[in-house]
């Protein structure tokens, strides 16, 4: 088991368009747009793979990180407090750890927003059907420079 993460960000009306965050849209594989389903980032291009890990803490660091580079846009007061940042990071290396997906959205300045996910992989434990979008259990090709252990 591993986990890739995935990052979003832009304008808050794009997420009103659901049909290009539908996996049976045309539009769907070349959208960089969250998907409706957060399995269904496993079927995007694996150029859109951010980081691939198997050690939930390092995939916790990387949310974290994802996270707090963007914490001064964040619209309402309370995401943006250092406490309950701290909180969702250490829930997201917990989540990992048993096998879960991460999926964090927040709304930021400008009408934008922000999403970051953590998807577990082979399997996905509620779309085992789904290939690895980078490689296999066994011998992951992770992203360049992304550390998986």
């Amino acid at each position: 088991m591993h986990h890739h993460g995935y990052t979003w960000l832009g304008s808050a009306h794009e997420l009103l368009k659901d049909g290009p965050r539908r996996s049976l849209h045309p539009e769907f594989r070349s959208s960089k747009v969250v998907p409706l389903e957060c399995a269904h980032w496993l079927l995007k291009p694996a150029s859109f793979v951010q980081g691939t890990w198997t050690d939930s803490r390092q995939a916790a660091a990387w949310f974290g990180r994802q996270v707090r580079a963007s914490t001064v846009a964040f619209v309402s007061k309370r995401d943006r407090d250092a406490i309950r940042i701290a909180e969702t990071v250490a829930r997201a290396g917990q989540r990992v750890a048993s096998g879960e997906d991460v999926v964090g959205g927040w709304y930021l300045t400008g009408q934008r927003f922000l999403s970051v996910c953590l998807i577990a992989c082979s399997p996905h434990r509620l779309r085992p059907e789904i290939p690895c979008p980078v490689g296999t259990a066994e011998g992951i090709n992770p992203v360049p420079g992304t550390p998986t252990a």
